[in-house]
This record gives C-alpha cells, sequence and structure tokens, in this order.
C-alpha cells in the first residue's frame, strides 16, 4: 500500500491549491459512513478527496482510485494511493464522471463486465454491440445491433448520438464513433454503454445528481463526518 498523507483538516481554498479545481462531488458514499467523496484536476492529475477523517477513510480513498484504474483503465500515479492520470494524456471529463459514479456507487467487490461490450437495449428489443477497429492513428468504435426492431439504423443514431453527449466522442459516420484523443479506451465504452443507449433517462438522473449535490455541498460540497 503506498503510503498516504496525514489526515489533517484543510480549508476549501488549501484544498483548491493542492489538488487543483472539483471536478466531481458524490454527495453521499452509501458504503462508507454517507461521506461525500470528489474528484480534484491538476496539471493533468486526478486526485480522489474527502473532507471526512474518519478512521479508514484513506483506504476508502485508495480503493475508490484503484477501482477507477480497474474499471476505467486509468493509471495509478506512482507512490500514491489517491491520485491517477488518463493513460492517454488527455482526460475525457463526463466519461470519468460517470466512472467516479461507478467506483464509489459499485459494492467494494464489484468487478467490471469482461468479454464483448453488448447490452440489452432499453427502447426496443435488440441487443446493443460495439466492436472496435484500428484506423490509421485513430481508434474507430462502431455502433451495431443484434434483434429485429423498426428502424434500426434511426435507433442506432441515437445511441451514437448517446455517446457524443455522455462520451464526448466525435462522431465518424452513423454507427462509428472516436474518443478525441484517438487512442482505445475499452473501459470507458463499457461504462458508456449504459448511459448513452438512454438519453432521457440519464438527465434526468444527471439533474437529480446535481440538485442532491447543491443541497449537500458548502463551498466545495463535502461532508465533514
Amino acid at each position: 500500500m503506498a503510503q498516504t498523507e496525514p489526515r489533517l483538516p484543510l480549508r476549501p481554498a488549501e484544498v483548491i491549491g493542492r489538488y487543483g479545481h472539483c471536478l466531481e462531488l458524490i454527495p453521499m458514499d452509501s458504503h462508507f459512513h454517507d461521506i461525500s467523496v470528489g474528484l480534484f484536476l491538476k496539471d493533468g492529475i486526478c486526485t480522489v478527496w474527502t473532507f471526512s477523517r474518519r478512521e479508514g477513510v484513506a483506504e476508502r480513498m485508495e480503493h475508490i482510485r484503484n477501482q477507477m484504474v480497474t474499471l476505467g483503465g486509468m493509471e495509478p500515479v506512482e507512490g500514491t494511493h489517491d491520485r491517477f492520470r488518463p493513460p492517454c494524456g488527455q482526460l475525457h471529463r463526463r466519461p470519468v464522471k460517470f466512472l467516479l459514479t461507478q467506483a464509489v456507487g459499485k459494492a467494494p467487490d464489484y468487478a467490471a463486465p469482461t468479454g464483448e461490450m453488448r447490452i440489452r437495449d432499453t427502447k426496443s428489443k435488440l441487443e446493443l454491440i460495439t466492436t472496435g477497429r484500428k484506423d490509421g492513428e485513430r481508434y474507430v468504435y462502431e455502433i451495431g445491433a443484434e434483434g429485429e426492431a423498426p428502424n434500426v439504423p434511426m435507433r442506432l443514431r441515437m445511441v451514437v448520438a448517446g455517446f457524443m453527449r455522455y462520451g464526448e466522442m466525435d462522431k465518424i459516420s452513423d454507427t462509428e464513433v472516436v474518443f478525441p484523443c484517438g487512442q482505445r479506451h475499452d473501459e470507458l465504452m463499457r461504462i458508456l454503454l449504459p448511459y448513452s443507449r438512454n438519453i432521457s433517462a440519464v438527465e434526468g438522473m444527471m439533474e437529480a445528481e446535481a440538485m442532491r449535490g447543491q443541497m449537500t455541498t458548502g463551498t466545495l460540497g463535502f461532508s465533514q463526518t
């Protein structure tokens, strides 16, 4: 286990100075005393942070960081317990926000699925399938479907729009997208697929999460218990 920093009380301005701006906030960690957990960004390094000083909190931050690495393909910063960086050097902000939600919200023993990237569609009887391939200097992801449904091409265009919205990805064709960095991010695609199939439901979820964050945050939105 990496050496952890002492849990000294910090003012919000000191947190910002040390770790950068708050990229995302989870108001309640249901797996650890309902503390709030934030993700900060400074100089390309992300830090998982909480104001909580409960016993065991450093280990909880390390576990969340490790889940960010395992579930999202992030790269741990050597010698730290709470920091990571994107392997491509470009932080994909919205996907990483969803990744934090998964890392905090899923059961501590949760493991990401392996194998093909496929999922049942919520709007039809289709099964959505994501595959990738190297295309010159970029890695392209293609969205396909198995099953029968009215107007499958239209449905796939909507799913592609979801990847553009939530993955901040670039559209190559009606069924193809790439990350802005052009590199391969299979772990992030697995995170994004459930969100991208249902834009309206995700918008409602995000609005509710934002409201809870505003109600429970003070200056930065952290519980100090």
